[in-house]
C-alpha cells in the first residue's frame, strides 16, 4: 500500500496512456485469431466485426482438404521451412557473432572500411540486391538445391550491426584478463562472448526467422521443383487456385497457421529482446 501511495499523478497517466496503447496494437492480433474462425457470412460483414460471432472450424477444414489434393503433400512443405529455418539461424547467428566479434574486439587493416560496407548495405532493400542474388546463386549452381533458400540470407548486415554494437559493451579487461590466463580467442569466443550476447542472439533469431519463415522471393526465383518450395510460398500461392468465395474462408485459416511459429518464437525470446534493447541504450 505505502508504493501505491508513492506513485504520482503523472506516473499513473503514464501507465494509463502505455496500456492503452498497447491494448490499441493487441486488436490486430485478435482479430486474426477470430477470422480465422469466422464462416462465410461473417467474413463478408462491413465493417468486419473483431470478434468471431458463430465460430467454426470450417475454414481450417477446406484448407487440409485442399492441401490434401495437392500433388506434393503438406507436410513436404512445411519439412522444407522447417529445414530452411533452422540451418539459416544457424547459420546467420555463426556468421554474424564471429563478424561482430572481429569487428569489435581485433585490430587489422581495412576495418573501417569493412565497418562502413556494413553500415552502407543497411540502406538496401531486398529488391534492389534481387538480381545480383540471382547471379550469384545461379553462378554458383545453388539452383533447385536447400542452399539457395539458405545463402541470401547468412550475409545479414542487421545481424552483424547489432552483434558488433552489443560486443562492444563487454569490457576489454575481461577479455585482457582471460588472455592472461592463457585463453584462446576461440575460447574466449565461446565461453565469453556467446553466454554475455545471448539477449543479442536471441534478437538475431526472431528478425531472421521471421525474413526467413514468411519469405517467397527464394521459392519463385531460386526454384523449380515444388518439392522444395517452402510453406510460405504455398500459403501465398494457394488461394490462387481456389474459386469463388472459398479463398477467403482459406485464407483466413492461413494467416493464423502463419503467424503462429513467429508468436510462439517471440514469445519464448521476448525477455533477451528486451534486454538487448535495455543494453542498447545504456553505455
Amino acid at each position: 500500500m505505502r508504493s501505491l501511495r508513492k506513485v504520482t499523478f503523472a506516473q499513473w497517466l503514464l501507465l494509463f496512456v502505455l496500456t492503452a496503447i498497447g491494448l490499441f496494437m493487441f486488436i490486430p492480433i485478435v482479430f486474426l485469431f477470430n477470422n480465422a474462425f469466422k464462416p462465410l457470412n461473417e467474413l463478408y460483414l462491413f465493417p468486419p466485426p473483431i470478434f468471431v460471432r458463430q465460430p467454426t472450424m470450417q475454414n481450417f477444414d477446406h484448407l487440409f482438404l485442399q492441401a490434401a489434393a495437392g500433388a506434393v503433400p503438406f507436410t513436404r512443405y512445411l519439412f522444407n521451412s522447417v529445414v530452411v529455418a533452422v540451418s539459416t539461424l544457424a547459420a546467420v547467428v555463426l556468421v554474424s557473432t564471429m563478424a561482430g566479434y572481429v569487428l569489435s574486439k581485433h585490430r587489422f587493416h581495412f576495418k573501417s572500411v569493412i565497418m562502413a560496407t556494413v553500415m552502407i548495405s543497411l540502406m538496401f532493400v531486398p529488391e534492389m540486391v534481387l538480381i545480383p542474388r540471382y547471379l550469384v546463386v545461379s553462378g554458383l549452381g545453388l539452383k533447385d538445391t536447400y542452399w539457395a533458400h539458405i545463402l541470401p540470407f547468412v550475409a545479414s548486415p542487421v545481424a552483424v550491426f547489432l552483434m558488433k554494437q552489443f560486443i562492444d559493451q563487454i569490457p576489454d579487461a575481461l577479455l585482457e584478463a582471460a588472455k592472461l590466463d592463457g585463453a584462446t580467442d576461440m575460447y574466449m569466443f565461446t565461453r565469453i562472448v556467446i553466454p554475455l550476447t545471448a539477449p543479442a542472439v536471441a534478437t538475431i533469431c526472431i528478425i531472421t526467422f521471421q525474413l526467413v519463415f514468411m519469405d517467397v522471393t527464394t521459392s519463385t526465383y531460386y526454384t523449380t521443383k515444388d518439392t522444395l518450395k517452402t510453406m510460405a510460398f504455398y500459403m501465398t500461392s494457394f488461394t490462387i487456385n481456389i474459386p469463388g468465395v472459398a479463398a477467403a474462408s482459406v485464407g483466413a485459416a492461413i494467416s493464423l497457421l502463419m503467424f503462429l511459429p513467429n508468436l510462439l518464437l517471440f514469445l519464448l525470446f521476448q525477455r533477451k529482446m528486451i534486454q538487448t534493447m535495455l543494453h542498447s541504450g545504456v553505455k
